[in-house]
C-alpha cells in the first residue's frame, strides 16, 4: 500500500482490514482498532472499510478475559489483497511467534502493506523483523525488555506512532486514538470528529502524548524530592540545571537522584530532561511561528546544528521537516 494512499483522504476508496488476534489480547484494544471502522463505514453511509479477523489455529480464539473471539480465517488465507493488516497480541507474548505469521508478515511487507501492531503486536511485529529502522509504540511496562531485544526497532512510549507504513500503540484506548487518525488521514479530519463524536469523546488524542498517567499520580508514594526534580526540569528548560545542579537544590547527593530515576522513570535524569526539552520543542514547532533557531535556545541548546542532530535522533526527523509536515 503506497505511502500515499495513508497520507491523503480518498473518496472512493474501500480498504480490506485484516486483524490478527493471537491468544490473550486484549478484547478492549481489538475492539477500540474495529470499531472506529465499523463507525467510519455507517457515518459515510458506504464501505470505507471492509474487515477480516484472522487467527493462527482454527477455532476460537480465547482473549484476556477469557471470551472468545472467532475468526473468519487462517494465517494467509485471503480471498482479496489485504491494505492493512493489523497484530492485536498480549505483552509479554506467550510463546514463540509462529512461523507461519512470521513468514506472511515479512510477505505483505514486501509487497507495501500496511502493517500494525496493537499492544504486545507491536514486539510480533518487531520479532518478525519488519520494524527495522522504524519509530514504534508498544505497552510501557515492556519498554525496557522489547528496546533490549530489538536495538534497531526505534522504541517509544508515546501513546502510538504512525511512521510511513507501519502503525503501533500501547494497546487499549490507544487504538482507537490511532484508527481515528488514521481514518483521518484517509477520509479527512472532520470523519475522525465525527467518530470521537460518536464514542463521546472530549477529543482525538495525539500520537506523542504519553502512555502514562500524570507524574505525581504514577508515582504514588515515591519521595517528594522525584517530583521535585521534575518541577525544577519543567521549569528551567530554557537554561538546563545539570545533574549536581539539580541534586544540589533537593539537598541529596548525584547518586541518590540518579537511582531515583532509575527507580521510578527508568531513565538516568540527563536523559529524562533532554525528553523533556525535545517534548516542548516539538509543540512549539507545531503551535508557534518561532524559527527553529529561537526554538533551539527556548529549549536550551547552545545552537541549531545541535538542536537539530539531538531532534533528529529522537524523532526520527529534522525540526525542518517536522514543521513542514
Amino acid at each position: 500500500m503506497p505511502e500515499s494512499s495513508m497520507a491523503s483522504p480518498s473518496m472512493s476508496i474501500s480498504r480490506h482490514v485484516g486483524v490478527v488476534v493471537l491468544p490473550g489480547f486484549s478484547l478492549l484494544a481489538e475492539a477500540c482498532a474495529t470499531e472506529p471502522l465499523f463507525v467510519a463505514n455507517r457515518l459515510e453511509g458506504r464501505s470505507l472499510y471492509r474487515l477480516t479477523t484472522f487467527a493462527t489455529a482454527s477455532g476460537p480464539v480465547a482473549s484476556a478475559s477469557q471470551q472468545a473471539l472467532m475468526p473468519q480465517a487462517g494465517i494467509g488465507e485471503v480471498d482479496e489483497p489485504l491494505d492493512l493488516l493489523l497484530v492485536c497480541a498480549p505483552g509479554p507474548l506467550a510463546g514463540r511467534v509462529p512461523e507461519a505469521l512470521v513468514d506472511w508478515l515479512r510477505r505483505l511487507a514486501g509487497a507495501g502493506v500496511l502493517l500494525g501492531g496493537i499492544g504486545g503486536g507491536t514486539e510480533v511485529l518487531a520479532r518478525a523483523g519488519v520494524l527495522d529502522g522504524y519509530r514504534a509504540a508498544l505497552p510501557w511496562q515492556r519498554f525496557d525488555a522489547v528496546a533490549d531485544d530489538f536495538p534497531q526497532v526505534r522504541l517509544s512510549r508515546q501513546l502510538f506512532e504512525i511512521d510511513r507504513d507501519r502503525l503501533t500503540c500501547g494497546g487499549g484506548t490507544a487504538a482507537m486514538d490511532m484508527m481515528m487518525t488514521l481514518v483521518g488521514s484517509q477520509h479527512g479530519p472532520r470523519l475522525a470528529e465525527r467518530i470521537s463524536e460518536h464514542f463521546v469523546l472530549e477529543r482525538i488524542r495525539m500520537g506523542d502524548e504519553p502512555q502514562q498517567m500524570p507524574l505525581r499520580s504514577r508515582l504514588g508514594h515515591a519521595p517528594e524530592s522525584l517530583a521535585e526534580a521534575v518541577a525544577l526540569m519543567e521549569s528551567n528548560i530554557e537554561e538546563p540545571l545539570t545533574t549536581h545542579e539539580l541534586a544540589e537544590h533537593l539537598g541529596i547527593s548525584r547518586r541518590q537522584l540518579e537511582r531515583l530515576f532509575k527507580k521510578y522513570l527508568q531513565a538516568v535524569p540527563s536523559r529524562y530532561y533532554l525528553d523533556l526539552r525535545l517534548q516542548r520543542a516539538r509543540r512549539l514547532l507545531r503551535e508557534s511561528d518561532h524559527p527553529a533557531g529561537e526554538i533551539a535556545l527556548l529549549t536550551g541548546f547552545s545552537s541549531a546544528a545541535h538542536f537539530s542532530t539531538a531532534y533528529r535522533n529522537h524523532f526520527g526527523i529534522t525540526p525542518r521537516e517536522e514543521r513542514l509536515g
